[in-house]
């Protein structure tokens, strides 16, 4: 079974180093196109390019791993079943169950360094990806060319923290504000607001359904101003400094971004989505497992046609897998599951849907 063992893993490693590597250039190739209006407008010199994309590998690399893992795992079983080698191993009284075993132990090596990978390498690479996007993307020529961004945290000063769930740089507007002003490390304003727009020729910003609450030094609440109207209001901050400054969970590491969870939560901060992001670290990585587990036994339902039944039927089911996690995402993000629920809730439905396949399949 060692013999075994190591020709499955051999297959398995070779068949997900050149589906990685394939991925990769594709998806080097549709964002260089998706973006070379951007780098010719903003006149993005060729080192600089050549910069971003090498800041953007650790990041493609994170996003294909999972598909190639997929991959890797219908055509080595593929190719077992074509060869005869799987019939062989059952016919000698090996089970499916230890002929898997290989390929499941892998994917758990791998979800492990995916973790360690995305959390001290992809995060530095976005943010220097991020570092050039806002010097030429967004200082050259004025324009905007980032889209909406979620889970906004921007710390001005000491005396002044705002919080926002989703922000449109296009048109300048924002949704669930939390902004804080502080005294010597202590609120005495809160102001929640339900919308707010940035008004050019007033340099202000305009809120709409929003309260004003202030707070004695000893933290009680001493007064609170509701209103569903439109007001106006002057603020020491600017769509610039959103732009400039805003920071996303994607630029920090689990360690940063638990503890930035922890002094959100000291100022008072709703850090749902947030904790949302935080677990989801976590169980994104664990997405090779859940392929392999579906992958395989679907490939070895039909020895004759499994690799086209599996591959059609894998690819849909990481599509589907991909949409359940983003529904459970959803759902945490409203408060609906628990944050740490609706980070895991895709994982563990279809990780329990491929044990059971595996359970069914033909040992």
């Amino acid at each position: 079974m060692k013999k075994i063992d190591i020709y499955i893993i051999h297959q398995f490693v070779a068949l997900l180093g050149t589906s990685l590597l394939g991925f990769i250039v594709i998806f080097l190739v549709v964002d260089a196109v998706e973006n070379m209006d951007k780098f010719i407008d903003a006149e993005v010199p060729k080192s600089v390019i050549l910069s971003y994309y090498f800041h953007s590998l650790p990041w493609f690399i994170s996003i294909g791993l999972p598909m190639s893992v997929l991959v890797s795992t219908i055509f080595t079983v593929g190719f077992l079943s074509r060869r005869n080698e799987l019939t062989a191993m059952k016919a000698s009284g090996v089970s499916l169950y230890r002929i898997a075993t290989p390929m499941i132990l892998c994917s758990i090596l791998i979800s492990g360094i995916s973790f360690f990978f995305e959390d001290q390498i992809v995060t530095i690479g976005n943010q220097k990806r991020r570092s050039i996007e806002k010097e030429f993307f967004i200082k050259s020529r004025n324009k905007r060319y980032s889209t909406k961004k979620q889970d906004i945290f921007l710390r001005k000063s000491d005396d002044f923290h705002i919080a926002i769930d989703r922000y449109t740089p296009k048109t300048q507007k924002a949704s669930g504000v939390v902004i804080h002003f502080m005294n010597e490390g202590r609120l005495i304003k809160r102001i929640d607001a339900s919308t707010m727009a940035w008004l050019n020729k007033e340099n202000k910003w305009r809120f709409n359904t929003f309260a004003i609450r202030e707070f004695h030094q000893d933290g009680f609440e001493t007064a609170v101003h509701f209103s569903r109207k439109d007001t106006i209001l002057s603020i020491n901050f600017s769509p610039d400094d959103l732009n400039r400054q805003a920071v996303s969970p994607q630029e920090k590491n689990y360690v940063e971004l638990k503890s930035f969870i922890a002094e959100l939560n000291d100022s008072g901060v709703d850090t749902t989505r947030w904790e949302v992001n935080l677990y989801g670290k976590i169980s994104f990585a664990f997405t090779n497992v859940i392929v392999v587990l579906f992958a395989f036994p679907l490939v070895a339902f039909k020895p004759k046609t499994g690799l086209a039944f599996g591959a059609g039927m894998s690819v849909f089911v990481i599509f589907a897998y991909y949409a359940f996690i983003r529904f459970g995402q959803t759902l945490g993000y409203k408060g609906i599951l628990e944050p740490f629920l609706s980070a895991w809730i895709g994982n563990l439905i279809f990780c329990f849907g491929g044990i059971l396949l595996l359970v069914r399949a033909r040992k």
